[in-house]
């Protein structure tokens, strides 16, 4: 796989400082949603033909990528083009802003692109109508084949400057794609845009592949494959396709994740009925145990500062979720709730722990305050496990299992998303049935 070229460059048109009036309450997820136009990005007339793609369609095909990925938040309300008075061009030198006021807009997104030199430069302002106020305007210049890229880096923009946090559009979500039946499925590491476009697939399906998980530092996977039985784990670099085993393992290894700064793999292995945690640095290849119990330790994540990992284990009877320093020391657990707990995984913000739940047989998606307190169950389903956090910790990514035909004999998995407020759950677009999903980083990072 080549690695992406992308050349971006950043201006301000305007510099001059303003005061909105526009306010989104990010805490109570899709309740009053903003209502917000989106003006589809006229074409300059002294851009250049290409041959590989439709100049004059390009610029309604990024508005409506911007568009989507606002529906998306929950956050927003785009609104119907075709109450739209004013045509992009003249909006995008100044808007009426009155007009779009009658439409109840109460942001409006305007741009135009021009292609020259086999170089595509885009440009957008974000408008505060309830002030009337220019709020951002930018420029990106980059290759015209990395367009869809444009539309979700200006999302970014937007959705900084009207919500105060960073976007998470420019990104990637990795997981397990899965065919056939359900006691003979082929699995293959996938990965598409976040907002289900450019989906590749990563591995052949000839070996059984599991757990792969985002360096957060880069666009570096590791993941966990079986050859000829034995399990492996595995680098890959999605830039470059190159592919390395980190090692080989007798026993059983499971669950291998980056530590913050991607040096280090953190994973449990199992051997003679025993799990405990173990570290490997990438570099040295020298492997360090963290914990040492006669029961079964798992799942271990680290907290954004590296300071501290949080697990799973059922060293108090039931499986429950503990934290504990990075070199293993001043073990806590933090549940103590009804059911069995797992899978857990500290948000990048550093203030949550997003986990799975288990209780009379109902699987649960739910968050935690780092030190068990301020537990919240955000979605309850007959199978669903395996949350990973958008890069600005707003919205989990899992995946569900669900029963199908008049006697539920079938079954199909599919990756869900939601935000940690526990509204705006939906289903993502995927090609295949799927699991295991991850979330990168900002790409444009």
């Amino acid at each position: 796989m080549k690695r992406i070229s992308f050349f971006l460059i950043i201006f301000f048109l305007y510099t001059k400082s303003t005061y909105a009036l526009i306010e989104i309450d990010i805490t109570r997820g899709n309740l009053d949603p903003l209502p917000i136009a989106v003006s589809p990005l006229h074409v300059d007339v002294k851009s250049e033909t290409h041959k590989d793609m439709n100049i004059k369609e390009l610029g309604s095909e990024i508005s409506k990528i911007i568009e989507k990925n606002f529906k998306n938040t929950g956050l927003f309300n785009p609104l119907k083009k075709e109450a739209f008075v004013q045509k992009p061009d003249i909006a995008h030198l100044k808007p009426r802003f009155e007009d779009w006021r009658l439409i109840k807009a109460q942001a409006l997104v305007t741009g135009k692109l021009l292609v020259k030199d086999e170089k595509l430069k885009v440009e957008f302002r974000l408008w505060d109508l309830t002030a009337a106020k220019e709020m951002t305007a930018l420029a990106f210049t980059t290759t015209p084949s990395n367009w869809r890229r444009v539309a979700h880096i200006i999302s970014d923009k937007i959705y900084e400057r009207l919500t105060g946090e960073e976007g998470y559009f420019d990104t990637r979500i990795i997981y397990v794609s899965e065919s056939g039946p359900k006691n003979e499925r082929i699995k293959k590491l996938a990965i598409m845009d976040q907002d289900g476009a450019s989906t590749k697939y990563l591995t052949l399906g000839n070996e059984l592949v599991l757990t792969p998980r985002f360096n957060p530092t880069n666009q570096m996977v590791t993941y966990l494959s079986y050859f000829r039985n034995m399990p492996r784990v595995y680098l890959l670099d999605i830039e470059t396709g190159m592919q390395e085993v980190v090692g080989n393992f007798p026993g059983m290894t499971f669950a291998p994740r980056f530590s913050p700064d991607g040096k280090k793999i953190i994973m449990s292995f199992a051997e003679d009925g025993n799990s405990d945690i173990y570290t490997m640095d990438l570099e040295t290849r020298v492997v360090e145990r963290i914990t040492n119990h006669s029961s079964i330790d798992t799942s271990p994540s680290f907290s954004p500062d590296g300071k501290f990992i949080c697990f799973n284990s059922d060293r108090s009877g039931l499986q429950q979720i503990y934290v504990m320093r990075s070199d293993g020391s001043d073990v806590k657990r933090i549940t103590f709730g009804k059911g069995i707990y797992g899978t857990p995984v500290w948000s990048p913000r550093g203030d949550l722990i997003a986990f799975t739940k288990v209780r009379k047989g109902r699987f649960y998606i739910g968050v935690m305050r780092t030190d068990g307190s301020g537990e919240r169950l955000l979605t309850e389903n007959f199978y669903q496990e395996a949350p990973s956090w958008s890069p600005n910790g707003r919205v989990l990514v899992f995946y569900r299992e669900t029963k199908s035909g008049s006697k539920g004999e079938g079954f199909s998995a599919s990756l869900w998303s939601i935000d940690i407020t526990g509204y705006n759950e939906r289903k993502l677009t995927t090609k295949t049935d799927a699991s295991d999903p991850s979330w990168s980083s900002l790409l444009s990072k």
